[in-house]
């Protein structure tokens, strides 16, 4: 199967403002849209240090936050940074490219977590050929026994470009499902879930 064609982060005029009404709609009508927060909640202990990489308008880290984790979300575009902050408060949202991803304590040194999600396609969204770069990055704020966890559009992003990816840098994948409620992987699946750890 051919993906379609890849994203980028520049996105046309109005596409942040839609986005953040379909979900505020979405969580108006009583939708579920936060399936990949339970998966990271049922993988990490209590107050667990969660970073949401891509976080759009705050959905996931806002529900891992109300469920008692320490949670840190980040996006590259300020206005969905600004919607997490007005929809899901308690959490710090900061406005970061994930290509150049270097988050640090007061002290100076680098923050780190038990768990990174990137739900809603984010690395469909990064420039082509730079998944690499940011799974490193990702990889270089992850604590010794932490994991990453990537969730994408097979479409949208192929799993040999992720895996290709995914050589150039310390992770690898520990396990792979084809949806976020734990449904097992096939090689026809129209959606990856990953979870990677440091090799």
């Amino acid at each position: 199967m051919t993906p379609a064609p890849r994203w980028i982060t520049d996105t046309a005029p109005g596409h942040s403002e839609w986005y953040i009404q379909r979900f505020r709609e979405m969580a108006a009508n009583g939708d579920d849209l936060f399936g990949e927060g339970r998966l990271i909640d049922a993988m990490v202990a209590r107050s667990a240090r969660v970073l949401d990489a891509g976080c759009g308008p705050g959905r996931v880290g806002g529900y891992l936050h109300g469920v008692g984790h320490r949670v840190t979300g980040v996006d590259v575009d300020p206005k969905l940074i600004e919607a997490a902050q007005t929809d899901y408060p308690g959490p710090r949202w900061r406005v970061a490219d994930l290509a150049e991803l270097d988050l640090r304590r007061p002290d100076g040194t680098r923050e780190q977590f038990d768990a990174i999600v990137c739900a809603g396609n984010v690395l469909a969204f990064v420039a082509p050929n730079t998944e690499a770069v940011v799974l490193q990055r990702l990889s270089d704020h992850l604590l010794p026994d932490g994991f990453v966890a990537v969730g994408f559009h097979t479409a949208k992003l192929a799993v040999e470009t992720f895996d290709a990816a995914l050589t150039e840098t310390d992770l690898s994948l520990d396990l792979r499902l084809s949806t976020w409620d734990v449904r097992p992987w096939h090689d026809d699946a129209d959606f990856a879930v990953s979870i990677l750890r440091r090799a």
